[in-house]
Order: structure tokens, then sequence, then C-alpha cells
């Protein structure tokens, strides 16, 4: 019992140590079994985006499904339990002892984050709810005063200066969702190409469909693949015929939600 309990807080250790550098991760712990298991009720896994794993819930086929299920949790973003029978392979079980074994799935992921480019009267809007909605706010602007900590109270971190340096800082993960809420077409041609290669969850841009046309063709006509081009949310935000900073801003976080709760991005 006591060898289990030392590799147990293993997998808690890389666990937290995965969650800390912002990786996302599935831990599988066998939460019950009847019969002959190979491994029983508190043996845990973790089990990484590429598939690696530490510690072991009993090894061979049934751990290679693990790996299988671990993938579809951190897609849906949703813990998962689950069970095995290990009787007959002839009929699909992943093993022949004779017993069951029931693992919970739990996916532990980076912070959902809203990365808002452009700290104007809509920029500001944005970090408010996004904070209020419990995201992780990150804000840039290239004029520091605006990316102050008075200006900027509810933003968790605060970058001004070059776009490039500060994405190095606060890199952007496939929990990022950008906004793009710049004072004028000049930036997002300068801006655009750092971002839309990034990997984020989503892309949204602010600007009237005549706007963002002109800026699509300059931006292909500079290289810019249509793939990256064609994720472009723009104009951004659910029509909700929304005027103000504050309604704008609801109409933003609105479209974010519905792309979170639809599920993994094809």
């Amino acid at each position: 019992m006591a060898v289990t309990a030392a590799a147990g807080d293993g997998v808690l250790r890389e666990l937290l140590a995965a969650v800390d550098a912002g990786e996302s991760v599935v831990l599988a712990t066998v939460v019950g079994t009847s019969r002959s298991v190979p491994r029983h009720a508190g043996a845990k896994m973790l089990v990484r985006a590429d598939g690696t794993t530490s510690g072991t819930i009993g090894g061979g086929e049934m751990e290679a499904r693990v790996r299988a299920d671990a993938a579809a949790v951190l897609a849906e973003g949703r813990p998962r339990l689950i069970h095995y029978d290990l009787v007959d392979p002839g009929l699909g079980d992943p093993g022949v002892c004779g017993g069951e074994v029931h693992l919970f799935l739990e996916p532990h992921m980076p912070a959902a984050t809203v990365y808002v480019i452009g700290c104007g009267h809509i920029g500001s809007a944005v970090v408010e709810l996004a904070h209020w909605m419990g995201f992780r706010v990150v804000v840039f602007d290239d004029r520091p005063e605006l990316v102050t900590s008075e200006a900027a109270p509810l933003a968790d971190v605060r970058l001004s200066g070059e776009l490039a340096a500060a994405l190095q800082q606060a890199p952007i993960t496939d929990q990022t969702h950008v906004v793009v809420v710049t004072r004028n077409m000049a930036l997002d041609l300068q801006l655009l190409p750092l971002l839309l290669g990034a990997g984020a969850r989503s892309i949204g841009v602010m600007g009237s469909a005549r706007r963002w046309a002109a800026t699509r063709a300059e931006l292909a006509e500079h290289g810019v693949p249509a793939e990256q081009l064609d994720a472009v949310a723009s104009p951004i935000g659910l029509d909700l015929n929304a005027e103000t900073p504050q309604e704008i801003a609801v109409s933003i976080l609105a479209q974010i939600v519905a792309l979170r709760r639809a599920g993994p991005r094809d």
C-alpha cells in the first residue's frame, strides 16, 4: 500500500508541474474494482496531450484505451467515468484478469484566456467583462499608458512595446481567445500576421465587413495563408445590434462562450 501511495504522490507532483507549465493533461484514477484486476482503487496515471504517460493503472491494452479516452476528454474539456470488463478479449475486453475496473478521467487544462489587443473604450469593456466571467485576461497596447495597473486594473497580464516580445512573455495557447480591437486598419495589418499563426482557440477582429475584406486582401497579398484568414471572425461578436462599448463587449464574450461550449475546434 505504501508503494502505491508513493507512486500516486509522484503522479500528482507531475500533474502539478504540468499545470504550472500550462500543459493540458488528464489524470486517470481507478475508483472502483471487483474480482481480479491488475490495480486497485487509488491507482493513478497521468496522460499528456501527446499521449505519453506517467504512473500506471494496469498496463497493456487497458492503458492504450485509456490514452485514447483521455484524448477525447481533452478535446471535450469535460471529465468522464469509464468502465472496463477484463474477461474476454474476443468480445473486445482489454484484458483477461476476470474482473471489472471503473476509472475517472479528469482533464486539467490551462485557464481559458481572453487576450485583448487594443485597450481603448471597447477593449477596456472587454477586459472588465472577461474578468467578471472568470477568464484570465491579458492586455496588449502599443501605448504604454493604457496598460498600467491604474488604466487596466482587472487585467492579469499587461503588455506593451513590440507584440513579438509580448507574445514571448504571455504566449498564446489553444485555450486563448484573441480579441483584436485596435484603433485602425494599419495596426491590424501590422499585428495580425503575428497573431494568426499562434494557435489560438479563436481570433476575432473588430470592424465592418468592408474593413475586414480590405484587411484580408492585403494580408493575403503579403503571403498570409488563406486557412489562417478563414479562421478569423470579423466583424467580431454576435449580432446583437450592440452600440455602446459595454454592449459590444457582451456580444464579443457571448461569441467566445458559444465557441467554448460548442466543443473541440474542427
